[in-house]
């Protein structure tokens, strides 16, 4: 798994925000922070899946292609992602290893299984349930969303030092 993955995701969730909103390459890249280029290349994967529809000529640009609701990060990790958990160790030479080609298989096989895994996590998550998380988060009064960022370390020595000096204060 890489950046483009989580580009894509946000790239989504910006979609399903507005759903009757085209949005061009440029202005997805500026809500995503990263590169027109970049946003077209991974657009272009959602494309392919059906996640996303585009419109072309002027005023073109991108909208979703299917249900937030069925959207999961599941497809999406499908759609941009190629054996990003099968690694290659292989040098020159190794293909007349007998040994080497049974790690090889035994590690295929791992990784396989840490993929079903990962999909099945993956697949419990929805675009529209993401939103549904980023409109409560935004929801939270300001003193909620700030004193939850504050480290629980510094929250607990000012709530000590709110009590020594309680205590302090009445003695």
């Amino acid at each position: 798994m890489n950046s483009q993955f989580t580009i894509a995701v946000h790239c989504l969730i910006v979609l399903a925000k507005a759903p009757e909103h085209v949005w061009n390459s440029e202005s997805l890249s500026l809500k995503v922070h990263t590169h027109p280029a970049r946003v077209r290349k991974i657009m272009s994967a959602l494309r392919k899946s059906g996640l996303v529809e585009t419109k072309e000529g002027l005023g073109g640009g991108y909208r979703m292609g299917c249900d937030p609701h069925e959207c999961t990060l599941a497809c999406i990790y499908q759609s941009i992602s190629c054996d990003p958990l099968k690694l290659s160790w292989c040098s020159a030479g190794c293909e007349q290893d007998l040994e080497f080609d049974k790690i090889q298989t035994i590690m295929d096989f791992a990784f396989a299984g840490a993929e079903r895994s990962l999909e099945e996590y993956l697949g419990q998550w929805s675009i529209a349930s993401l939103l549904t998380r980023l409109n409560k988060s935004s929801e939270e009064r300001p003193e909620q969303v700030s004193q939850q960022k504050i480290p629980f370390a510094v929250r607990m020595k000012e709530e000590i030092e709110r009590h020594i000096n309680k205590i302090g204060g009445e003695g």
